[in-house]
């Protein structure tokens, strides 16, 4: 039952901070319980996955008329790539776990995490000075999206800090636009890699009560970010990104050292 609790306050932080930022909260989630060692590294990322497709539809539907954008005519194909792109990645999950055992499917996934989370951190940190685009090519972002879509479901964090500095460089957008329209996309990549585990019969075992806590601290969370995200401008918003993301390479510094250990011990 303190796991459960654990589980609980993890989620409800994660996606209370994640649905301000467009984060989703599973960039936090799953590393955070990957370093606790609470449950099996698959196990985690299929908790995690459910718990983010949870939060990102209350958070959406929360957000409703809230007068920040959400550009659909490119943000769709983004979405619809980043479910085709779920399914890959859920595939590539798959077959590195039948491959492997869970400290190396483990450290595959903190590496890989802690690697684009510090590219995305340094560029979040010169984006004023570089240059961005307003991408228009609905081809163009159908493929952006699948690129997302792949990594996010592989993770099984839902897109997190790639999808929001994507959503910079192709479209030009500010922190707290780029923020709805990232969590727009979790919700469709989550939902295929949902799909896709169950059609293939690729559930993990796990206990349902963690499932329940799990889910009600992320709805809980996307509820609690949407009351906070309201009384903070882009600016804020743009802090909390850089402060988020120095934690999460931190995290997933701390998992990659403790998964390439358990592999070579």
């Amino acid at each position: 039952m303190v796991s459960g609790a654990v589980m609980f306050l993890v989620c409800l932080l994660a996606s209370g901070v994640g649905s301000i930022a467009g984060y989703g909260g599973g960039v936090i989630i799953k590393p955070v319980l990957d370093a606790l060692g609470i449950l099996p590294v698959s196990t985690i990322s299929f908790l995690s996955g459910c718990t983010v497709l949870a939060m990102s539809a209350v958070s959406l539907l929360r957000s409703r008329g809230n007068g920040i954008p959400l550009r659909v005519r490119t943000t769709t194909p983004l979405a619809l790539g980043a479910a085709a792109g779920g399914l890959l990645g859920k595939r590539l999950f798959e077959l590195v776990k039948t491959a492997s055992d869970e400290n190396i499917l483990g450290l595959s996934q903190s590496a890989l995490l802690l690697l684009t989370t510090v590219l995305v951190w340094l560029y979040t940190l010169k984006k004023d000075t570089l240059p961005s685009f307003r991408l228009e090519s609905l081809w163009a972002c159908g493929l952006a999206g699948l690129g997302l879509g792949v990594v996010s479901a592989f993770l099984g964090i839902g897109g997190g800090p790639l999808n929001v500095a994507l959503l910079f460089f192709l479209f030009s957008m500010e922190a707290k636009e780029a923020a709805k329209n990232s969590i727009f996309i979790i919700l469709f990549s989550q939902a295929a890699s949902l799909i896709s585990a169950l059609a293939q019969q690729n559930v993990p075992d796990f206990q349902w009560i963690h499932l329940l806590l799990m889910a009600a601290g992320g709805i809980g969370g996307a509820l609690l970010g949407a009351g906070v995200g309201r009384r903070m401008d882009s600016r804020a918003v743009e802090r909390l990104l850089m402060a988020l993301m120095l934690a999460i390479i931190g995290i997933n510094l701390y998992n990659t050292l403790r998964f390439a250990g358990a592999v070579w011990a």
